[in-house]
């Protein structure tokens, strides 16, 4: 089985996406993960960004966090990239119908981003003996079930920090921490 691969969408795949793939990953390293059990990549839903580093206000705030900008290019969302994951977060609901319209199939695995670190809150964690792809897989489909077809609400939206003050961005960057950490603990529960 390959790794646990989650895809973090949002508008120019500068700023709130990298964020999010970028402190998954400190995350789960801190927590004894590795690349050979966590694919993590994102992508924009606009291309006007494509092949540009990550936004140097949205840097500041991984790096702050631990994470790595190492090697950051943004791209724009295409149906491979959905395809090609277990989960698919994105930064709004907007982004959400976007992830439909190219694959409708990939429903109950997409969330908002804060959609997702709320229902995983309230989820039985997966069991620890298995690994950490099937643990990711029995968490997607438990939170798929726990929303009950119910749609995210507004405040499980990241608000776009792009052109902000640091804080801003710092207010964002914590948001996604209260997802990804409970995210990379459920993985790589030991």
């Amino acid at each position: 089985m390959g790794p646990f691969s989650v895809l973090c969408v949002c508008m120019g795949n500068i700023c709130r996406s990298p964020m999010a793939e970028r402190l998954l990953v400190a995350d789960a390293l801190a927590l004894g993960g590795s690349d050979g059990e966590l694919y993590v990549h994102g992508a924009g839903t606009g291309g006007w960004h494509a092949g540009e580093p990550m936004d140097p206000q949205a840097a500041r705030q991984v790096l702050a966090r631990g994470g790595s900008v190492e090697g950051f290019k943004a791209r724009r969302l295409l149906a491979e990239h959905i395809d090609a994951s277990d989960l698919v977060l994105t930064a709004t609901i907007e982004q959400v119908e976007f992830v439909l319209e190219l694959r409708p199939d990939a429903a109950a695995r997409t969330f908002v981003f804060g959609e997702f670190g709320r229902l995983i809150r309230a989820v039985a964690p997966p069991p620890g003996g298995t690994g950490v792809h099937e643990r990711g897989v029995a968490l997607v489909e438990a939170a798929d079930r726990a929303r009950a077809g119910r749609p995210a609400r507004p405040g499980d939206e990241l608000d776009d920090p792009w052109g902000r003050a640091d804080s801003y961005f710092s207010r964002v960057a914590d948001e996604i921490r209260a997802t990804t950490r409970p995210l990379a603990e459920a993985l790589f529960a030991r």
